[in-house]
């Protein structure tokens, strides 16, 4: 049976989002070796959508009080790139993660298969 899902996020700049991603969470995490740290995360859902051409996958870290998620990420110096918005589904924003890139969070609307 299925344990947990593993996700994995590419970045040119690795060793510098594994250490962001560890400080601005406080994820707990254990070294695979070499410094390569594997960080533990909240139970994980899983959807699948209509691909569109060119489609990809997507990871979106989720959180129950988006407005005080973002505050409290912001005083451990994690800066925003997406002002917070209304998209139907939910709230979303989105952070600078090292290697120039972003990474989506939001506020679901949505029932969890995990409550």
């Amino acid at each position: 049976m299925l344990t947990d899902a593993h996700t994995v996020i590419y970045s040119s700049d690795a060793p510098g989002l594994r250490v962001f991603l560890r400080n601005a969470f406080g994820l707990d995490s254990v070294d695979a070796g070499g410094g390569w740290l594997i960080l533990a995360l909240a139970p994980t859902g899983l959807d699948a959508q209509t691909a569109q051409e060119g489609g990809r996958h997507q990871v979106y870290l989720a959180c129950d009080d988006i407005i005080s998620t973002v505050t409290d990420l912001e005083s451990r110096g994690v800066q925003f790139t997406e002002a917070i918005s209304d998209v139907g589904w939910g709230l979303l924003t989105a952070m600078r993660i090292p290697g120039n890139d972003s990474l989506a969070l939001y506020e679901p609307r949505q029932l969890s298969p995990l409550s």
